[in-house]
Protein backbone atom coordinates (compact mmCIF):
# COMPACT_ATOMS: atom_id res chain seq x y z
CA UNK A 1 0.00 0.00 0.00
CA UNK A 2 1.56 3.17 -1.14
CA UNK A 3 1.27 6.20 0.93
CA UNK A 4 -1.88 8.26 1.05
CA UNK A 5 -1.50 11.67 -1.23
CA UNK A 6 -0.94 14.34 1.49
CA UNK A 7 -3.85 17.37 1.57
CA UNK A 8 -2.67 18.74 5.05
CA UNK A 9 -5.27 20.95 6.26
CA UNK A 10 -5.03 24.40 7.94
CA UNK A 11 -4.12 24.36 11.57
CA UNK A 12 -7.35 25.42 12.81
CA UNK A 13 -8.89 22.48 10.92
CA UNK A 14 -6.61 19.75 12.50
CA UNK A 15 -8.76 19.80 15.78
CA UNK A 16 -11.55 18.50 13.86
CA UNK A 17 -9.63 15.82 12.11
CA UNK A 18 -8.63 14.58 15.34
CA UNK A 19 -12.37 14.76 17.11
CA UNK A 20 -13.04 12.65 13.65
CA UNK A 21 -11.08 10.09 13.64
CA UNK A 22 -10.94 9.98 17.85
CA UNK A 23 -15.08 9.45 17.88
CA UNK A 24 -14.87 7.38 15.11
CA UNK A 25 -12.46 5.36 16.43
CA UNK A 26 -13.79 5.21 20.48
CA UNK A 27 -17.39 4.00 19.05
CA UNK A 28 -15.46 0.66 18.29
CA UNK A 29 -13.13 0.69 20.91
CA UNK A 30 -15.70 1.04 23.44
CA UNK A 31 -18.35 -0.78 21.80
CA UNK A 32 -16.20 -4.30 22.07
CA UNK A 33 -14.37 -3.60 25.51
CA UNK A 34 -17.71 -2.05 27.10
CA UNK A 35 -20.08 -5.46 25.29
CA UNK A 36 -17.52 -8.23 27.07
CA UNK A 37 -18.60 -7.03 30.55
CA UNK A 38 -22.24 -6.50 29.58
CA UNK A 39 -22.56 -10.13 28.35
CA UNK A 40 -23.61 -11.97 31.65
CA UNK A 41 -26.55 -9.23 32.19
CA UNK A 42 -27.35 -9.61 28.12
CA UNK A 43 -27.36 -13.66 28.26
CA UNK A 44 -29.63 -13.50 31.32
CA UNK A 45 -31.87 -10.73 29.66
CA UNK A 46 -32.06 -12.43 26.24
CA UNK A 47 -32.19 -16.59 27.40
CA UNK A 48 -28.85 -16.92 25.96
CA UNK A 49 -26.93 -19.93 25.61
CA UNK A 50 -23.54 -20.19 25.80
CA UNK A 51 -22.90 -20.86 21.72
CA UNK A 52 -24.99 -18.08 21.04
CA UNK A 53 -22.84 -16.06 23.65
CA UNK A 54 -19.79 -16.84 21.11
CA UNK A 55 -21.43 -15.97 18.28
CA UNK A 56 -22.71 -12.23 19.62
CA UNK A 57 -18.87 -11.81 19.98
CA UNK A 58 -17.62 -13.64 16.55
CA UNK A 59 -20.31 -12.34 14.27
CA UNK A 60 -18.64 -8.83 14.67
CA UNK A 61 -14.88 -10.13 14.91
CA UNK A 62 -15.43 -12.44 11.86
CA UNK A 63 -16.81 -9.55 9.40
CA UNK A 64 -14.25 -6.85 10.87
CA UNK A 65 -10.93 -9.30 10.62
CA UNK A 66 -11.60 -10.85 7.11
CA UNK A 67 -12.71 -7.43 5.21
CA UNK A 68 -10.42 -5.32 7.25
CA UNK A 69 -7.89 -4.68 4.80
CA UNK A 70 -10.62 -4.82 1.60
CA UNK A 71 -12.04 -1.64 3.91
CA UNK A 72 -8.54 0.38 3.97
CA UNK A 73 -8.00 -0.59 -0.43
CA UNK A 74 -11.60 0.99 -0.62
CA UNK A 75 -10.45 4.18 1.20
CA UNK A 76 -7.50 4.20 -0.95
CA UNK A 77 -9.10 4.14 -4.13
CA UNK A 78 -12.47 5.60 -3.34
CA UNK A 79 -11.33 8.44 -0.56
CA UNK A 80 -10.41 7.64 3.13
CA UNK A 81 -13.13 10.27 4.15
CA UNK A 82 -15.87 9.02 1.98
CA UNK A 83 -15.39 5.06 2.80
CA UNK A 84 -14.74 6.03 6.49
CA UNK A 85 -18.10 8.29 6.91
CA UNK A 86 -19.78 4.94 5.30
CA UNK A 87 -18.58 2.79 7.64
CA UNK A 88 -19.78 4.99 10.74
CA UNK A 89 -23.29 5.40 8.84
CA UNK A 90 -23.18 0.95 8.68
CA UNK A 91 -21.90 0.65 12.22
CA UNK A 92 -24.20 3.32 13.90
CA UNK A 93 -26.54 1.95 11.79
CA UNK A 94 -26.28 -1.78 13.16
CA UNK A 95 -25.57 -0.43 16.71
CA UNK A 96 -29.00 0.71 16.58
CA UNK A 97 -30.44 -2.94 15.67
CA UNK A 98 -28.51 -4.10 17.68
CA UNK A 99 -30.09 -1.76 21.01
CA UNK A 100 -33.18 -2.70 19.82
CA UNK A 101 -33.01 -6.19 19.28
CA UNK A 102 -35.54 -8.63 21.48
CA UNK A 103 -34.23 -12.04 19.75
CA UNK A 104 -30.58 -13.36 19.96
CA UNK A 105 -30.92 -14.19 15.77
CA UNK A 106 -31.85 -10.26 14.94
CA UNK A 107 -28.68 -9.50 17.67
CA UNK A 108 -25.90 -11.57 15.96
CA UNK A 109 -26.94 -10.63 12.78
CA UNK A 110 -26.91 -6.97 13.27
CA UNK A 111 -23.15 -7.54 15.17
CA UNK A 112 -22.07 -9.01 11.97
CA UNK A 113 -23.26 -5.84 9.69
CA UNK A 114 -21.27 -3.96 12.87
CA UNK A 115 -18.36 -5.99 11.78
CA UNK A 116 -18.63 -4.86 7.85
CA UNK A 117 -18.75 -0.92 9.16
CA UNK A 118 -15.79 -1.90 11.32
CA UNK A 119 -13.88 -2.95 8.42
CA UNK A 120 -14.45 0.43 5.99
CA UNK A 121 -14.19 2.60 9.70
CA UNK A 122 -11.16 1.52 11.60
CA UNK A 123 -8.59 1.82 8.71
CA UNK A 124 -9.83 5.23 7.96
CA UNK A 125 -8.64 6.74 10.94
CA UNK A 126 -4.49 6.75 10.58
CA UNK A 127 -4.97 7.00 6.99
CA UNK A 128 -7.35 10.69 7.24
CA UNK A 129 -4.62 11.75 10.14
CA UNK A 130 -1.54 10.65 7.99
CA UNK A 131 -2.96 12.49 4.96
CA UNK A 132 -4.47 15.58 6.84
CA UNK A 133 -1.16 16.51 8.58
CA UNK A 134 2.61 16.89 7.36
CA UNK A 135 5.40 15.00 8.75
CA UNK A 136 6.64 17.91 10.89
CA UNK A 137 2.90 17.79 13.16
CA UNK A 138 1.85 13.90 12.28
CA UNK A 139 3.40 12.25 14.91
CA UNK A 140 1.77 14.81 17.66
CA UNK A 141 -1.39 14.05 15.74
CA UNK A 142 -0.67 10.16 16.08
CA UNK A 143 0.57 10.17 19.83
CA UNK A 144 -3.02 12.34 20.12
CA UNK A 145 -5.02 9.54 18.65
CA UNK A 146 -3.50 6.81 20.67
CA UNK A 147 -3.72 8.35 23.58
CA UNK A 148 -7.47 8.74 23.24
CA UNK A 149 -7.90 5.60 21.74
CA UNK A 150 -6.06 3.88 24.87
CA UNK A 151 -7.96 5.74 27.29
CA UNK A 152 -11.20 4.64 25.39
CA UNK A 153 -10.48 1.22 25.47
CA UNK A 154 -9.23 1.54 29.61
CA UNK A 155 -13.16 3.41 30.10
CA UNK A 156 -15.06 0.83 28.26
CA UNK A 157 -15.43 -2.08 30.78
CA UNK A 158 -15.71 0.27 33.62
CA UNK A 159 -18.36 1.94 31.60
CA UNK A 160 -20.48 -1.73 30.46
CA UNK A 161 -20.04 -3.28 34.04
CA UNK A 162 -22.15 0.33 35.31
CA UNK A 163 -24.56 0.20 32.36
CA UNK A 164 -24.98 -3.64 32.91
CA UNK A 165 -25.12 -3.47 36.69
CA UNK A 166 -27.94 -0.63 36.23
CA UNK A 167 -29.72 -3.02 33.88
CA UNK A 168 -28.93 -0.79 30.76
CA UNK A 169 -26.88 -2.75 29.02
CA UNK A 170 -28.08 -2.12 25.59
CA UNK A 171 -27.32 1.44 26.14
CA UNK A 172 -23.31 0.26 25.43
CA UNK A 173 -25.16 0.28 21.81
CA UNK A 174 -27.31 3.43 21.96
CA UNK A 175 -24.36 5.23 23.07
CA UNK A 176 -22.71 5.23 19.38
CA UNK A 177 -25.76 7.29 18.05
CA UNK A 178 -24.38 10.72 19.47
CA UNK A 179 -20.33 9.63 18.71
CA UNK A 180 -21.62 9.08 14.87
CA UNK A 181 -23.66 12.47 14.44
CA UNK A 182 -20.44 14.85 16.07
CA UNK A 183 -17.89 12.25 14.03
CA UNK A 184 -20.05 12.87 10.86
CA UNK A 185 -20.60 16.36 11.30
CA UNK A 186 -16.65 17.46 11.67
CA UNK A 187 -15.96 15.28 9.06
CA UNK A 188 -18.89 16.90 6.33
CA UNK A 189 -17.52 20.19 7.84
CA UNK A 190 -13.49 20.28 8.41
CA UNK A 191 -12.01 17.36 7.41
CA UNK A 192 -10.40 16.97 3.30
CA UNK A 193 -10.89 13.69 1.33
CA UNK A 194 -7.85 12.29 0.26
CA UNK A 195 -6.96 9.05 -1.60
CA UNK A 196 -4.14 7.25 -2.68
CA UNK A 197 -3.32 7.58 -6.47
CA UNK A 198 -1.13 4.92 -6.83
CA UNK A 199 -3.62 2.50 -5.09
CA UNK A 200 -4.19 -0.69 -8.11
CA UNK A 201 -6.87 -0.70 -10.30
CA UNK A 202 -9.00 -3.56 -8.72
CA UNK A 203 -9.40 -4.99 -5.32
CA UNK A 204 -9.12 -8.49 -4.24
CA UNK A 205 -12.51 -9.21 -4.00
CA UNK A 206 -11.78 -12.96 -4.38
CA UNK A 207 -9.59 -13.08 -1.56
CA UNK A 208 -12.19 -11.06 0.41
CA UNK A 209 -14.59 -13.64 0.21
CA UNK A 210 -12.51 -16.75 0.45
CA UNK A 211 -11.15 -15.58 3.92
CA UNK A 212 -14.47 -14.49 4.79
CA UNK A 213 -15.96 -17.84 3.65
CA UNK A 214 -13.02 -19.67 5.02
CA UNK A 215 -13.32 -17.77 8.42
CA UNK A 216 -17.30 -18.53 8.66
CA UNK A 217 -16.82 -22.23 8.37
CA UNK A 218 -14.70 -22.93 10.80
CA UNK A 219 -15.93 -20.52 13.26
CA UNK A 220 -19.50 -22.27 12.50
CA UNK A 221 -18.24 -25.90 12.80
CA UNK A 222 -16.26 -25.25 16.24
CA UNK A 223 -19.12 -23.27 18.74
CA UNK A 224 -21.58 -25.22 16.82
CA UNK A 225 -19.72 -28.70 17.79
CA UNK A 226 -20.49 -29.00 21.44
CA UNK A 227 -24.06 -28.97 20.85
CA UNK A 228 -24.32 -31.22 17.65
CA UNK A 229 -21.25 -33.50 17.86
CA UNK A 230 -18.39 -33.41 16.08
CA UNK A 231 -19.39 -36.44 14.16
CA UNK A 232 -22.31 -34.42 12.54
CA UNK A 233 -22.62 -34.17 8.83
CA UNK A 234 -23.16 -30.38 8.98
CA UNK A 235 -20.06 -29.62 11.10
CA UNK A 236 -18.17 -31.72 9.45
CA UNK A 237 -18.76 -30.43 6.26
CA UNK A 238 -18.63 -26.49 7.98
CA UNK A 239 -14.94 -27.55 9.20
CA UNK A 240 -14.39 -29.26 5.44
CA UNK A 241 -15.57 -26.12 3.77
CA UNK A 242 -14.14 -23.51 6.05
CA UNK A 243 -10.25 -25.28 5.88
CA UNK A 244 -10.69 -25.43 1.71
CA UNK A 245 -11.88 -22.10 1.85
CA UNK A 246 -8.88 -20.52 3.53
CA UNK A 247 -5.89 -23.06 1.17
CA UNK A 248 -7.82 -21.44 -1.76
CA UNK A 249 -7.44 -18.18 0.05
CA UNK A 250 -4.00 -18.83 -0.01
CA UNK A 251 -3.27 -19.56 -3.43
CA UNK A 252 -5.40 -17.17 -5.46
CA UNK A 253 -3.22 -14.37 -3.00
CA UNK A 254 -0.40 -16.30 -4.60
CA UNK A 255 -1.63 -15.74 -7.93
CA UNK A 256 -3.00 -12.30 -7.58
CA UNK A 257 -1.75 -9.34 -9.75
CA UNK A 258 -3.22 -7.56 -6.57
CA UNK A 259 -3.14 -9.81 -3.39
CA UNK A 260 -4.79 -8.27 -0.44
CA UNK A 261 -2.04 -10.22 1.76
CA UNK A 262 1.04 -10.02 -0.79
CA UNK A 263 2.73 -13.53 0.11
CA UNK A 264 6.10 -12.34 -0.88
CA UNK A 265 6.32 -10.56 2.25
CA UNK A 266 6.36 -13.81 4.38
CA UNK A 267 9.44 -14.60 2.42
CA UNK A 268 10.92 -12.63 5.60
CA UNK A 269 11.92 -14.73 8.70
CA UNK A 270 11.35 -12.35 10.82
CA UNK A 271 7.80 -10.95 9.22
CA UNK A 272 7.09 -14.68 9.30
CA UNK A 273 7.68 -15.07 13.29
CA UNK A 274 6.61 -11.59 14.29
CA UNK A 275 2.72 -12.48 12.82
CA UNK A 276 2.88 -16.43 14.23
CA UNK A 277 3.82 -14.70 17.50
CA UNK A 278 1.18 -12.61 16.87
CA UNK A 279 -1.33 -15.22 15.89
CA UNK A 280 -0.66 -17.32 18.51
CA UNK A 281 -0.51 -14.47 21.58
CA UNK A 282 -3.80 -12.32 20.57
CA UNK A 283 -5.74 -15.63 20.08
CA UNK A 284 -4.66 -16.21 24.15
CA UNK A 285 -5.67 -12.15 24.51
CA UNK A 286 -8.61 -12.72 22.41
CA UNK A 287 -10.28 -15.73 24.90
CA UNK A 288 -8.84 -15.27 28.56
CA UNK A 289 -10.41 -11.97 29.18
CA UNK A 290 -13.47 -12.72 27.41
CA UNK A 291 -13.80 -16.16 30.12
CA UNK A 292 -12.32 -13.87 33.06
CA UNK A 293 -15.62 -11.51 33.12
CA UNK A 294 -17.84 -14.76 32.65
CA UNK A 295 -16.23 -16.42 35.72
CA UNK A 296 -15.71 -13.13 37.46
CA UNK A 297 -19.48 -12.19 36.91
CA UNK A 298 -21.45 -15.30 37.32
CA UNK A 299 -19.38 -17.76 39.45
CA UNK A 300 -17.70 -15.45 41.54
CA UNK A 301 -20.47 -13.00 42.46
CA UNK A 302 -18.53 -10.07 41.27
CA UNK A 303 -21.24 -7.12 40.37
CA UNK A 304 -21.10 -6.00 36.62
CA UNK A 305 -19.59 -2.86 37.95
CA UNK A 306 -17.04 -4.33 39.77
CA UNK A 307 -16.02 -6.69 36.87
CA UNK A 308 -15.36 -3.87 35.01
CA UNK A 309 -12.51 -2.61 37.08
CA UNK A 310 -10.97 -6.04 36.66
CA UNK A 311 -8.78 -6.14 33.53
CA UNK A 312 -7.96 -2.24 34.46
CA UNK A 313 -4.27 -2.72 35.87
CA UNK A 314 -3.57 -4.67 32.84
CA UNK A 315 -4.41 -1.20 30.81
CA UNK A 316 -2.70 0.46 32.55
CA UNK A 317 0.33 -0.76 32.99
CA UNK A 318 0.45 -1.79 28.81
CA UNK A 319 0.37 1.94 28.69
CA UNK A 320 3.26 2.90 30.69
CA UNK A 321 5.49 0.28 29.71
CA UNK A 322 4.87 0.76 25.74
CA UNK A 323 7.38 3.54 25.34
CA UNK A 324 9.80 1.95 27.75
CA UNK A 325 9.96 -1.09 25.78
CA UNK A 326 9.91 0.72 21.93
CA UNK A 327 13.27 2.33 23.78
CA UNK A 328 14.81 -0.78 24.64
CA UNK A 329 13.53 -2.45 21.38
CA UNK A 330 15.94 0.49 19.74
CA UNK A 331 18.99 -0.27 22.47
CA UNK A 332 18.94 -4.28 21.92
CA UNK A 333 17.00 -5.30 19.10
CA UNK A 334 13.19 -7.31 18.97
CA UNK A 335 14.09 -10.42 20.01
CA UNK A 336 15.02 -9.82 23.69
CA UNK A 337 11.75 -8.38 24.19
CA UNK A 338 9.25 -10.74 22.10
CA UNK A 339 11.02 -13.62 23.97
CA UNK A 340 10.62 -12.66 27.44
CA UNK A 341 7.13 -10.33 26.94
CA UNK A 342 5.27 -13.48 25.54
CA UNK A 343 6.81 -15.71 28.19
CA UNK A 344 5.71 -13.44 31.13
CA UNK A 345 2.34 -13.12 29.72
CA UNK A 346 1.75 -16.68 29.20
CA UNK A 347 3.07 -16.98 32.96
CA UNK A 348 -0.16 -14.40 33.72
CA UNK A 349 -2.37 -16.69 32.06
CA UNK A 350 -1.76 -19.62 33.81
CA UNK A 351 -1.90 -17.58 36.92
CA UNK A 352 -5.51 -17.01 36.01
CA UNK A 353 -5.99 -21.03 36.67
CA UNK A 354 -4.74 -21.24 39.99
CA UNK A 355 -8.28 -19.99 42.19
CA UNK A 356 -11.13 -21.90 42.76
CA UNK A 357 -14.65 -20.34 43.59
CA UNK A 358 -13.50 -17.15 45.95
CA UNK A 359 -15.61 -14.83 48.38
CA UNK A 360 -15.80 -12.52 45.54
CA UNK A 361 -14.14 -8.91 45.01
CA UNK A 362 -13.21 -8.50 48.12
CA UNK A 363 -10.45 -11.81 47.05
CA UNK A 364 -9.41 -9.85 43.89
CA UNK A 365 -6.15 -9.02 44.83
CA UNK A 366 -5.06 -12.37 46.37
CA UNK A 367 -6.56 -14.07 43.36
CA UNK A 368 -6.92 -12.35 39.88
CA UNK A 369 -5.33 -9.25 40.92
CA UNK A 370 -1.56 -11.10 40.04
CA UNK A 371 -2.17 -12.76 37.49
CA UNK A 372 -3.72 -8.97 35.41
CA UNK A 373 -0.56 -7.26 36.45
CA UNK A 374 2.03 -9.78 35.20
CA UNK A 375 -0.44 -10.50 31.51
CA UNK A 376 0.04 -6.47 31.88
CA UNK A 377 3.89 -6.46 32.10
CA UNK A 378 4.37 -9.15 29.70
CA UNK A 379 1.94 -7.31 26.95
CA UNK A 380 3.88 -4.00 27.88
CA UNK A 381 6.95 -5.16 27.22
CA UNK A 382 5.88 -6.82 23.72
CA UNK A 383 3.33 -4.81 21.84
CA UNK A 384 5.72 -2.16 20.84
CA UNK A 385 8.45 -4.31 19.39
CA UNK A 386 6.02 -6.50 18.28
CA UNK A 387 4.84 -3.39 16.11
CA UNK A 388 8.92 -2.47 15.49
CA UNK A 389 9.37 -5.75 14.11
CA UNK A 390 6.59 -6.16 11.63
CA UNK A 391 7.71 -3.03 9.92
CA UNK A 392 11.14 -3.35 10.48
CA UNK A 393 11.33 -6.28 8.20
CA UNK A 394 8.45 -5.63 5.48
CA UNK A 395 10.12 -2.82 3.00
CA UNK A 396 9.46 0.70 3.30
CA UNK A 397 6.73 1.12 0.28
CA UNK A 398 5.03 -1.91 1.60
CA UNK A 399 4.77 -0.53 5.34
CA UNK A 400 0.96 -0.06 5.36
CA UNK A 401 0.69 -3.44 3.66
CA UNK A 402 2.75 -5.22 6.76
CA UNK A 403 0.72 -2.93 9.13
CA UNK A 404 -2.87 -3.99 8.17
CA UNK A 405 -1.82 -7.77 7.55
CA UNK A 406 -0.49 -8.04 11.32
CA UNK A 407 -3.44 -6.20 12.34
CA UNK A 408 -5.82 -8.35 10.59
CA UNK A 409 -3.63 -11.70 11.95
CA UNK A 410 -4.29 -10.36 15.41
CA UNK A 411 -8.21 -10.22 14.79
CA UNK A 412 -8.38 -13.39 12.94
CA UNK A 413 -6.46 -14.71 16.06
CA UNK A 414 -9.06 -14.02 18.76
CA UNK A 415 -11.92 -15.08 15.85
CA UNK A 416 -10.34 -18.48 15.75
CA UNK A 417 -9.61 -18.55 19.47
CA UNK A 418 -13.48 -17.50 20.79
CA UNK A 419 -14.61 -21.01 18.40
CA UNK A 420 -12.05 -22.97 19.10
CA UNK A 421 -11.81 -22.75 22.95
CA UNK A 422 -14.86 -21.46 23.20
CA UNK A 423 -16.31 -24.89 21.69
CA UNK A 424 -13.28 -26.36 24.24
CA UNK A 425 -15.23 -24.70 27.29
CA UNK A 426 -18.75 -25.82 25.89
CA UNK A 427 -17.10 -29.29 26.21
CA UNK A 428 -15.38 -29.40 29.22
CA UNK A 429 -18.23 -27.93 30.90
CA UNK A 430 -20.43 -30.23 29.89
CA UNK A 431 -18.47 -33.09 30.92
CA UNK A 432 -17.04 -31.76 33.66
CA UNK A 433 -20.85 -31.47 34.91
CA UNK A 434 -21.58 -34.99 34.54
CA UNK A 435 -18.96 -35.92 35.97
CA UNK A 436 -19.58 -33.82 39.89
CA UNK A 437 -23.27 -34.21 39.55
CA UNK A 438 -22.97 -38.55 38.84
CA UNK A 439 -23.09 -39.73 42.60
CA UNK A 440 -26.31 -36.88 43.16
CA UNK A 441 -29.57 -38.86 43.66
CA UNK A 442 -30.87 -37.43 40.32
CA UNK A 443 -33.85 -38.75 38.33
CA UNK A 444 -33.00 -39.87 34.93
CA UNK A 445 -35.11 -36.57 33.78
CA UNK A 446 -33.51 -34.18 36.13
CA UNK A 447 -30.01 -35.54 34.26
CA UNK A 448 -31.15 -35.08 30.73
CA UNK A 449 -32.21 -31.81 31.87
CA UNK A 450 -29.29 -30.58 33.18
CA UNK A 451 -27.28 -31.61 30.66
CA UNK A 452 -29.59 -29.06 28.38
CA UNK A 453 -28.66 -26.64 30.95
CA UNK A 454 -25.13 -27.11 29.95
CA UNK A 455 -25.42 -25.52 26.24
CA UNK A 456 -25.76 -22.23 28.62
CA UNK A 457 -22.74 -22.70 30.46
CA UNK A 458 -22.13 -20.33 33.80
CA UNK A 459 -26.25 -19.43 33.24
CA UNK A 460 -27.25 -23.40 33.60
CA UNK A 461 -29.34 -23.57 36.62
CA UNK A 462 -30.31 -26.46 38.41
CA UNK A 463 -34.11 -28.62 37.76
CA UNK A 464 -36.95 -26.84 39.22
CA UNK A 465 -37.91 -30.19 40.50
CA UNK A 466 -34.56 -30.61 43.05
CA UNK A 467 -35.14 -30.30 46.71
CA UNK A 468 -33.56 -27.45 48.09
CA UNK A 469 -30.58 -28.92 49.62
CA UNK A 470 -30.23 -30.60 45.91
CA UNK A 471 -30.46 -27.60 43.79
CA UNK A 472 -27.67 -26.54 46.49
CA UNK A 473 -25.30 -29.11 45.43
CA UNK A 474 -26.25 -28.97 41.99
CA UNK A 475 -25.35 -25.13 41.70
CA UNK A 476 -21.86 -25.96 43.48
CA UNK A 477 -20.96 -28.84 40.68
CA UNK A 478 -22.06 -26.05 38.38
CA UNK A 479 -19.93 -23.13 39.94
CA UNK A 480 -16.75 -25.82 40.12
CA UNK A 481 -17.63 -26.96 36.87
CA UNK A 482 -17.27 -23.85 34.76
CA UNK A 483 -14.16 -23.20 37.17
CA UNK A 484 -12.76 -26.29 35.43
CA UNK A 485 -13.46 -25.08 32.05
CA UNK A 486 -12.10 -21.61 32.55
CA UNK A 487 -8.73 -23.11 33.98
CA UNK A 488 -8.15 -25.58 31.23
CA UNK A 489 -9.02 -22.49 28.47
CA UNK A 490 -6.24 -20.23 30.13
CA UNK A 491 -3.95 -22.98 30.60
CA UNK A 492 -4.17 -23.22 26.82
CA UNK A 493 -3.77 -19.55 26.51
CA UNK A 494 -0.88 -19.49 28.53
CA UNK A 495 0.89 -22.32 26.34
CA UNK A 496 -0.27 -20.62 23.34
CA UNK A 497 2.04 -17.22 25.17
CA UNK A 498 5.20 -19.86 25.70
CA UNK A 499 5.03 -21.19 22.17
CA UNK A 500 4.83 -17.22 21.07
CA UNK A 501 8.03 -16.94 23.08
CA UNK A 502 9.66 -19.67 21.55
CA UNK A 503 9.09 -18.43 18.22
CA UNK A 504 10.51 -15.57 18.83
CA UNK A 505 13.59 -16.90 19.82
CA UNK A 506 14.21 -19.13 16.87
CA UNK A 507 12.64 -16.23 14.08
CA UNK A 508 13.69 -12.63 15.20
CA UNK A 509 16.69 -10.78 13.65
CA UNK A 510 18.51 -10.12 17.27
CA UNK A 511 19.04 -6.66 15.55
CA UNK A 512 17.04 -4.97 13.26
CA UNK A 513 13.78 -5.90 11.67
CA UNK A 514 14.70 -6.88 7.97
CA UNK A 515 16.14 -10.17 7.54
CA UNK A 516 15.91 -10.17 3.66
CA UNK A 517 14.82 -12.28 0.69
CA UNK A 518 11.56 -9.52 0.43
Amino acid sequence: MAQASIVTVPARAEKWVLTATILASGMAFVDVTALNVALPALQANLDVTGAQLLWVVNAYALFLSSLIMVGGALGDHYGHKRIFMAGILVFTGASLVCGLSSGIETLIAARAVQGIGGAMMIPGSLAIITASFGPERRGRAIGTWSMFSTLTTMMGPVLGGWLAGQGLWRLVFFINLPLAVAALTALVLHVPESRDENAPKRLDFPGALLATLGLAGLTYGFIEAPDAGFGEPRILLALGFGAAALVAFVVVEARSPHPMIPLRLFRSRTFSGANLLTLFLYAAMGVAPFFLVLNAVQIQGYPEAAAGFVMIPFGILLTMMSRWAGGLTDRVGARLPLTVGPAIAGTGFLLLALPGLTNGPQDYWTSYFPAVVTMGIGMGITVAPLSTAVMGSAPLGSSGTASGINNAVARTAGVLAVAILGSVALVTFGQSLDNRTRDLPLSDAARLELRAEARNLAAAQPPAVLTDALALEVQAAIRWSFVDAFRLVVVIAGALGWLGALLAALTIERKGGNSGGV
